[in-house]
């Protein structure tokens, strides 16, 4: 068993920048969760105020999920954290589970190893307890997050539980795509689609008064039915268990059987070679990405029109001054007009937005770990065409991603008679471009400087950066503090003027960091693995 234990240590070790930085994010966000309800609703009335506003508001269930308690600060927390952190947390699974597994083989690296006195079944075996350290990993950070916002220790492992249980049930679902897949990028599309199903029927479930039924269906809706701190269901733990466990046994039984390096699904071998999209490192990019844009193109979209749909649901009549004050210390917001509440939705797409440049810097740091960029420079091709071409890319990917957030949200909020026009939602979608960039050209910079923690490093300011906009101002922060974000010098368009200087000041700060990575990566030697 030393080569199995050897196996999952160095699993474990490989993905330790990317747990590091989900697993600070997930204590952040609990913790600030907690201290922030606490600070901004003290007495039962004004939580009384706070539930007759937001307990039946679709929006607000179309991130979090359906509350169950917003008295208590356990519940409320069980109903901000657990709602929305199960999603990372699914997405940290799949993750964790393709790159353990396929990537391992896309790299040639899991044929090497089986040259050794060590099983397939072992090999699996071990990759498998790896990816189940790294969760319990966000389970004890989201646990330490909780306790240290001053709720009951016992409630507090119950909610991180429950809130981490979707990243072993996901994980399943990546290492059944491992099997399946061809190729790491396939097996990346087929998890991540089902994540996308998953929260698709639990946003439809939480928002229909008929369809209630169809969060069972759902691993993202059992967080929400297990109910910590409100009537707490721990025999719910048993639905994520066993379809972890169904998961990782058909994975493991296709595992043992398949040959090494390729998948279930296989391509044609006979047909004619496909060279679309191969006549530059850019084109490359973007057919190796093509997969990824469509579905995060798929994802905002849906999600702008539900939220411009659901803009009109608000007025002030519904809105207590309680929170209305609060909310005046994030840039101004005021969510009692329809322009209003889209200005402060804004801001998520906006992280969004920044999240998906993260996953561009990422692929390109993957790129070069597995060694294809290796290969690639060894043809005529320079590295700053290279670099370039991507950065270019995902910038032009970023602003279509801004468009569709913008026309999908007119078009939702036109459906639903708040009479927001085009051209202010326009001007919403290229508010999400300066802040989104800056950060791309942050993480390029990572990129050119410490490669191998670049993806950790880019996540990490994008989530930092948000956290602490999002509630350093409600728990009272210094001003010079919250100055250090960029989404606290962002307007909050449509509602507010678009705040121009602001916006060319992180424009050259992030196009001067991604000229110092460009210089940088020019310089430094490629760093694998």
């Amino acid at each position: 068993m030393a080569p199995a234990r050897a196996i999952a240590r160095l699993t474990f070790r490989t993905a330790r920048v990317q747990t590091a930085s989900f697993a600070l994010f997930f204590a952040l966000v609990a913790l600030v969760n907690v201290e922030g309800f606490r600070h901004s609703y003290p007495t039962a009335a004004s939580r009384l105020a706070f539930i007759r506003s937001f307990a039946d508001n679709k929006a607000a269930r179309l991130f979090y999920g359906l509350p169950h308690d917003l008295t208590s600060i356990g519940g409320y927390a069980a109903w901000r954290v657990g709602g929305v952190m199960c999603i990372f947390a699914g997405m940290w699974g799949l993750l964790a589970a393709v790159r353990a597994l396929r990537a391992e083989e896309d790299s040639g690296r899991q044929e090497l190893l089986l040259a050794w006195p060590v099983s397939r079944g072992h090999s699996f075996l071990a990759r498998t307890a790896a990816v189940t350290a790294g969760a319990a990993v966000l389970g004890i950070a989201t646990w330490v997050g909780l306790v240290a916002g001053r709720l009951p220790a016992a409630g507090s492992a119950f909610l991180a539980l429950a809130t981490v249980s979707p990243a072993l049930v996901f994980a399943g679902v990546g290492a059944v795509a491992s099997q399946l897949a061809p190729t790491r990028r396939v097996a990346l599309e087929l998890s991540s689609g089902a994540l996308g199903v998953a929260l698709l029927i639990r946003a439809v479930a939480d928002t229909s008064s008929s369809l209630g039924w169809l969060r069972w269906l759902s691993p993202l809706g059992w967080v929400g039915e297990m109910r910590a701190f409100a009537d707490p269901r721990p025999a719910l733990l048993l639905l994520p268990a066993a379809a972890t466990v169904v998961l990782f046994a058909l994975a493991g039984r296709i595992a043992l059987r398949r040959d090494v390096g390729v998948g279930l699904l296989q391509t044609s071998d006979s047909s004619d070679a496909n060279l679309r999209l191969l006549g530059s490192p850019a084109a490359q990019t973007l057919r190796s990405e093509r997969g990824s844009l469509i579905g995060w193109f798929a994802g905002i979209a849906f999600y702008a029109f539900v939220i411009g749909s659901l803009s009109n649901t608000i007025s002030p009549s519904n809105v207590p001054a309680n929170l209305q004050r609060q909310l005046q210390k994030i840039g101004g917001a005021s969510i009692t007009t329809p322009a209003g509440a889209l200005g402060l939705y804004f801001l998520f797409f906006i992280l969004a937005i920044a999240l998906f440049g993260c996953s561009q810097i990422a692929a390109a740091r993957r790129e070069e770990a597995d060694q294809e960029l290796e290969t690639l420079l060894a043809m005529p091709v320079g590295r700053l065409n290279w670099l370039g071409g991507r950065l270019l890319l995902a910038a032009a990917a970023m602003a279509l991603l801004a468009l569709a957030t913008a026309v999908f949200a007119w078009a939702g909020a036109a459906a639903g008679g708040a009479g927001v026009s085009l051209p202010r939602l326009l001007g919403a979608g290229a508010n999400c471009l300066p802040a989104s960039l800056l950060f791309l050209g942050l993480g390029a910079l990572a990129f050119g400087v410490l490669p191998r923690w670049s993806a950790g490093i880019a996540y990490g300011l994008v989530s930092l950066a948000f956290v602490w906009e999002l509630f350093g101002a409600l728990l009272g922060a210094p001003g010079w503090t919250l100055g250090l974000s960029p989404f606290h010098h962002i307007g909050l368009v449509p509602s507010q003027p678009f705040r121009a200087v602001a916006a060319v000041l992180m424009l050259a700060i992030g196009g001067a960091a991604a000229v110092l990575g460009a210089t940088a990566f020019r310089r430094r030697d490629l760093a694998a693995g």
